[in-house]
């Protein structure tokens, strides 16, 4: 995915800079000849630096608006991704990049957002959060309920990584954890981040000191629910994830 140097780009005038003197040189040429070529030329030149603008401004404005689809492989993240942008099913692989599409959420205000799946894989999975944690405007923590009790572990140590990584950015982005394929959503509100091996080293704390984790004690607010990316009645049957859609619809 292609980035912007934000340095620049805030400041519209190093952009004109770059242009002006090809600008004045292309005026006085054609001021020595026809003063309606000139007219011409500058209101094509008008035109597409104007549309050049737009398009920055509009690719600004969805990067900022991404939501960063997350979690540990085989949770079912690729699966809701394709759900949500085309409501069929479709069989998935593991993935070792992210995808990314425009989604058109379900609300009267036409507002879209740009989902990620990020490849969930041990080796990958931190370093594309790095890559992509910046632009976020909310991170869908995607857990597979059905494999939960036997992989606890994993999906604490990483729901802590992206917590972490969730409050030291300053847009404050939302956060969902989405328990997929079994409704078990109260043993993964009491599990997270508490179940972290304790011998290890830990590099920040979550919560409050002294005190049993609860998500009400981050500065963030952390939101839950249940959701059937493959659903009730076998692959080729109706997803359940309504209530992940009004979540998107609400965030917009």
């Amino acid at each position: 995915m292609a980035t912007v140097d934000s340095r620049r780009v805030a400041d519209g005038s190093d952009a004109g800079g770059t242009f002006q003197p090809y600008l004045d040189s292309l005026r006085q040429e054609l001021q020595q000849r026809d003063p309606t070529v000139l007219s011409v030329v500058l209101a094509v030149a008008a035109v597409l630096l104007t549309l050049v603008f737009w398009k920055f401004i509009w690719s600004r404005k969805s990067s900022q608006r991404a939501v960063l689809l997350v979690g540990l492989c085989d949770s079912g993240k690729t699966l809701l991704f394709v759900r949500l942008l085309t409501g069929h099913y479709r069989d998935t692989q593991t993935s070792i990049t992210d995808s990314s599409a425009v989604y058109r959420v379900n609300n009267n205000r036409g507002n879209s957002l740009t989902l990620i799946d990020l490849p969930g894989h041990e080796s990958l999975r931190l370093q594309f959060l790095e890559r992509f944690k910046s632009s976020a405007r909310a991170f869908v923590f995607v857990v597979d309920s059905a494999s939960f009790q036997r992989e606890v572990k994993d999906v604490a140590e990483f729901l802590y990584q992206v917590l972490l990584d969730s409050m030291a950015l300053k847009n404050t982005p939302s956060f969902l954890i989405a328990c997929n394929k079994q409704n078990t959503l109260r043993v993964t509100r009491s599990a997270a981040p508490s179940t972290l091996d304790s011998s290890g080293p830990v590099p920040a704390h979550l919560g409050k000191k002294g005190k049993e984790f609860e998500f009400s004690q981050l500065p963030l607010k952390v939101e839950f629910l249940e959701c059937s990316a493959k659903g009730g009645r076998g692959d080729g049957g109706s997803a359940d994830i309504q209530d992940l859609e009004k979540w998107l619809a609400k965030i917009a």
